[in-house]
């Protein structure tokens, strides 16, 4: 088998690797690389940056105002854009929303809402998960009543990341308890700034502030601003997680996570002991199984097509592989991970210099990446969508 690009692919990533290196904002790579968290305004200015070149939309088909791409070209950006230690582009507007708006919105929603998150002047956030309604997706409770020519919001979203930053959420709400509990759900967007918005933050394991908890009450949302018809969120639900749940491959982010890996080995001797190199390999054979599987996934999706559930497949292998490249990269720093860090972008991180280069974006990696088989849908319930959709069993 020839997984090589063709010569028409390489010129391609010449270009991409140009871009990154000599246009893209050196300030935020140097930012990320310090285990910093980047600002509102980071997000935005990568985006731009991208948006310029007309390169933001990647998986958007050109009918839409994306690039079009082939599904190599789209590979081969994702990987550049990793391998250059640039900022991923905020999933919620761009790999999430945006493809239910430009497929089930209307022409004038699309016109209203499709150019802010080309552009990146507006940023979304998600709210679907409920205290008591995360893996099971389907009990929320979250409601809407229908009120005249608007809906009344009211319940609590929980894990809602970045929801401090958006000017914009796309909810999953109750409008209806008389049928299963699949159906009776509406898709809404919500500007930020509506009355009887609270939006609380949650502080996570490595001290960052990137979740939120969002309160509405009696929050009053215009009928305008809902996708498709009333009831059938359901629908336009699982349309999104297919997109969500292929995003987080994140193939040459993990390469360079285990180079980085091996270097600190190295320095440190490990790679004389079989445990530890035993393991290093296994991890990267493991990856390059995950790189096929995306290119797999990739090549099967026909442009601004939704993954499928096949998606689940893709989200288990990447969350589960990043937990164990993170949890190796702190077996390969070893003491230097002892200290407690109160936030990596405090400066007990990045101004302590008896650390060693990574130290700080290791530890960060490691406490972040616990949460990654639990958001998108658990891997216990990807599994049972294997099961009972792919396998039918």
């Amino acid at each position: 088998m020839d997984f090589s690009f063709s010569d028409k692919d390489e010129e391609f990533r010449m270009k991409v690797r140009d871009f990154f290196e000599n246009e893209y904002p050196r300030d935020i790579v140097e930012k990320i690389a310090s285990g910093a968290s980047p600002s509102k305004e980071d997000y935005q200015r990568s985006e731009r940056a991208m948006a310029a070149k007309g390169w933001l939309a990647v998986n958007w088909p050109k009918s839409a105002g994306g690039t079009g791409w082939t599904a190599n070209e789209k590979y081969i950006f994702d990987e550049e854009l990793e391998r250059a230690g640039a900022l991923n582009v905020v999933p919620m507007g761009l790999l999430y929303v945006g493809p239910v708006i430009y497929t089930f919105g209307t022409e004038e929603q699309k016109k209203r809402w499709l150019p802010g998150i080309l552009d990146s002047t507006t940023f979304w956030a998600q709210g679907y998960s409920e205290p008591g309604s995360g893996s099971d997706l389907a009990s929320l409770q979250c409601s809407a009543v229908s009120n005249g020519d608007d809906y009344v919001v009211n319940g609590t979203k929980i894990w809602t990341s970045l929801g401090q930053h958006a000017d914009w959420i796309f909810c999953l709400l109750r409008t209806s308890h008389e049928e299963k509990k699949q159906e009776g759900i509406t898709f809404l967007l919500i500007d930020m700034e509506s009355p009887g918005i609270t939006a609380n933050p949650i502080i996570t394991i490595d001290g960052k502030h990137s979740l939120n908890s969002v309160i509405f009450e009696d929050v009053r949302v215009p009928k305008e601003n809902r996708i498709g018809e009333e009831g059938k969120g359901w629908t336009y639900a699982n349309y999104l997680l297919g997109h969500e749940r292929t995003s987080y491959a994140h193939v040459a982010g993990k390469r360079k996570q285990l180079a980085n890996t091996r270097a600190v080995a190295k320095e440190r001797g490990l790679l004389d002991d079989p445990v530890f190199a035993e393991k290093l390999a296994s991890l990267e054979a493991r990856l390059d199984a995950l790189e096929i599987t995306v290119l797999r996934t990739l090549s099967s999706v026909a442009e601004g097509g939704a993954p499928g559930n096949e998606s689940s497949i893709l989200k288990i292998i990447a969350t589960e592989l990043a937990q164990d490249i993170a949890e190796l990269g702190m077996e390969a720093f070893g003491p230097y991970m002892l200290p407690a860090f109160p936030d990596s972008v405090a400066p007990a991180w990045t101004g302590n210099t008896a650390l060693p280069a990574g130290a700080a974006p290791a530890v960060a990696a490691y406490l972040g990446a616990r949460a990654q088989s639990i958001y998108g849908g658990s891997n216990e319930i990807q599994k049972n969508i294997i099961a009972k959709r792919i396998l039918e069993l």
